[in-house]
């Protein structure tokens, strides 16, 4: 685990050791164990190293016998050792015990498709002597993140765009188009960033730079064909048996391991099968938020003490009331990018405190997006039945649904926020259904609130949608999220925030083969009926009890929305006052003042939004004003006293 970046003048002008050192040095945090660099005339590659595996021997950049292949590599590759003894049979000679070595000397021997052989989360960069050819990858599902800067006369690549920052000539510039997307999904989905020339490269994508030429592929996608052959029970061994071999290969470590541990179903499965096959008792960490009825809502940690105790894990937990104020500009610029999903908070803090005990942590991500767990999937379920009511009902309903309050840091109103969402959209076409679900804010919200408008032409979702191919609802949502908020917003915020304090964090729910037998499920095996997550929590029935797999769902974030109304309010009129609009030169005020006044009137839940512009703008305060995390964080805290 690491931070990679490298630099390839098309040009054909030498690299200089200085330009790599000072990319390295914004990513410290990164690799704080190790570092190194190799320079080939116009190509340059380097790495700032978190030492997990073979930790005296696997420093990076590392070599082939001849020194004509050279690699950096940030993530783990769980099936090394099987690959390693294949090669070894092959007559591959290994001078470390490190898992990148294996990617090195499986290039030598297929070539780019050495990538389809790798189990694992990874970006890598590879140097080829003998083409003087540069490749760089990253993994199926995004788990890793790449930027890449092309501008005529250099490629340059690093695991955070920050790095890019450093080079000559790169400045820091907001990419305008991005905004609209961003502001309407709450993240800035792939290829794009929020920095102008600076693009993110997707996941399952390689990129080669050879003879001055520039070319990118992608090398796997998200199958969409439906196995309908498989009975219920046969769905049901295959499931439990890929989760237990995910977690099994992703506890590969020379470093003491942990678990984040929320109580829900897919952290307390990462855990129960962790323990199965640990000889040593389970390291396992859980946060929860004091204060009152929003905070009460957040708090998981009755159902993750009772997981621990039934797999005597080493448990710690930590209750937090957070200094946001402090946090958000440090927080934002570990992020690179302004995210309005607030688990980026809960994540980092949870993270500083595994990190007093571990280097390596698993995660539950992804489960929910494999397995149909989020609500938001049951929409067709509930517009099939609000259809069948009479015309003068539905119309009826859907009046007093829209006028109803919402809230989701209140047990009450978030049911009726919910209740408000699927009624507005029971009778839109099943795509548009699902993109009101997933949105900030609508598309035409988006085009009041900019100054000039929203850029026409389709988003992120609609080319995702246009991808999914015809597999059944349920599935074809499944691969939307995970050309979109999977990649660009769950995982791109747990690797930043995790990252931020040299914790490396796997996520063995998205072990790509598992991935791959979810996506071939047929929807009425995933939620026969409506029942989310059914065929999951059915194949953890020998592992955890019926009241954790039963609990109420609740997501990992926190109760902001309550927060901007209380403690935050201040920051929030502040970072959104006219002033500020005005200067910044992005959105209408009078658009802004609206939707502020209509949540804290509770007519809306705009947590999201209003998040998504107060971070927008703490993000141009750093990165475009170049202003100093805590000389910012000092401005928002005298505003809260003020």
């Amino acid at each position: 685990m690491c931070g990679i970046h490298g630099i390839y003048h098309l040009d054909g002008q030498p690299v200089q050791p200085s330009l790599l050192s000072a990319m390295g040095d914004v990513t410290r945090h990164r690799g704080p164990d190790d570092e190194g660099q190799h320079i080939d005339g116009a190509c340059g590659i380097a790495m700032r190293r978190l030492s997990i595996i073979d930790l005296a021997g696997g420093h990076q950049p590392i070599s082939n016998a001849d020194g004509s292949l050279v690699l950096v590599c940030n993530g783990e590759i769980y099936n090394f050792r099987e690959l390693r003894a294949e090669l070894q049979a092959k007559g591959y000679r290994f001078k470390t015990g490190s898992d990148s070595e294996v990617l090195l000397h499986l290039y030598d021997a297929e070539g780019d498709d050495c990538v389809h052989r790798l189990n694992g989360m990874f970006d890598f960069a590879l140097w080829d002597a003998r083409r003087q050819r540069l490749l760089i990858g990253r993994d199926r599902l995004g788990v890793k993140p790449l930027y890449v800067l092309q501008d005529g006369r250099r490629v340059a690549f690093a695991t955070e765009a920050k790095a890019l920052l450093a080079l000559p000539g790169v400045r820091a510039e907001l990419n305008r188009d991005a905004v609209a997307d961003y502001l309407h999904l709450g993240y800035v989905a792939a290829p794009a960033s929020m920095f102008k020339g600076i693009r993110k490269l997707p996941p399952a994508t390689l990129l080669s730079v050879e003879n001055g030429q520039v070319r990118q592929w992608r090398y796997w996608r998200l199958p969409t064909a439906i196995e309908r052959r498989w009975t219920a029970s046969e769905w049901l061994d295959r499931t439990r048996d890929q989760l237990e071999k995910s977690v099994r290969m992703q506890m590969v470590s020379d470093v003491p391991i942990g678990a984040f541990l929320s109580g829900g179903v897919d952290s307390s499965a990462v855990v129960g099968y962790m323990a199965r096959h640990s000889d040593q008792p389970i390291r396992t960490y859980a946060i929860g938020f004091e204060g009152g009825e929003a905070e009460t809502l957040y708090n998981e940690l009755p159902y993750a003490r009772q997981v621990a105790g039934m797999f005597g894990t080493q448990h710690r937990e930590i209750v937090v009331k957070p200094d946001v104020v402090g946090l958000l500009p440090r927080l934002l610029w570990h992020m690179d990018e302004p995210v309005a999903d607030t688990a980026f908070i809960t994540t980092y803090l949870v993270s500083e405190f595994a990190r007093q005990d571990v280097k390596v942590i698993l995660s539950g991500v992804g489960g929910d997006e494999l397995f149909g767990g989020y609500r938001r999937y049951l929409g067709g379920h509930y517009a099939a039945r609000f259809n069948r009511l009479p015309g003068p009902l539905r119309q009826l309903v859907a009046a007093v649904a829209a006028r109803l309050p919402a809230d989701r840091h209140s047990g009450l109103l978030n049911k009726l926020r919910l209740v408000k969402g699927f009624v507005a959209s029971a009778g839109m076409h099943p795509d548009d259904r699902y993109r009101s679900y997933l949105q900030v804010i609508g598309r035409a919200e988006v085009a009041q609130l900019l100054v000039g408008g929203s850029p026409p032409g389709d988003d992120a979702l609609a080319r995702a949608f246009a991808g999914a191919g015809d597999a059944d609802a349920l599935n074809r949502m499944f691969a939307v999220d995970a050309e979109t908020q999977l990649p660009d917003d769950l995982l791109m915020l747990t690797d930043k925030m995790s990252m931020a304090v040299s914790l490396e964090c796997r996520v063995p729910l998205l072990d790509h083969e598992l991935v791959e037998l979810a996506a071939a499920m047929p929807e009425h095996i995933k939620v026969p009926g409506g029942q989310l997550k059914h065929l999951m929590k059915s194949a953890l029935g020998d592992l955890l009890p019926q009241n954790i797999l039963h609990r109420p769902k609740r997501g990992f974030g926190t109760p902001m929305g309550a927060w901007l109304k209380r403690e935050l309010a201040p920051v929030l009129r502040g970072l959104l006052a006219p002033a500020v609009l005005e200067r910044r030169g992005l959105f209408h005020a009078p658009v802004v003042q609206r939707l502020v006044s209509d949540h804290e009137a509770n007519r809306i839940d705009g947590t999201d939004v209003l998040l998504a512009m107060m971070n927008l703008e703490i993000w141009s305060l750093l990165y475009l004003d170049r202003r100093d995390p805590a000389d910012i964080a000092e401005e928002l805290k005298r505003l809260v006293t003020a």
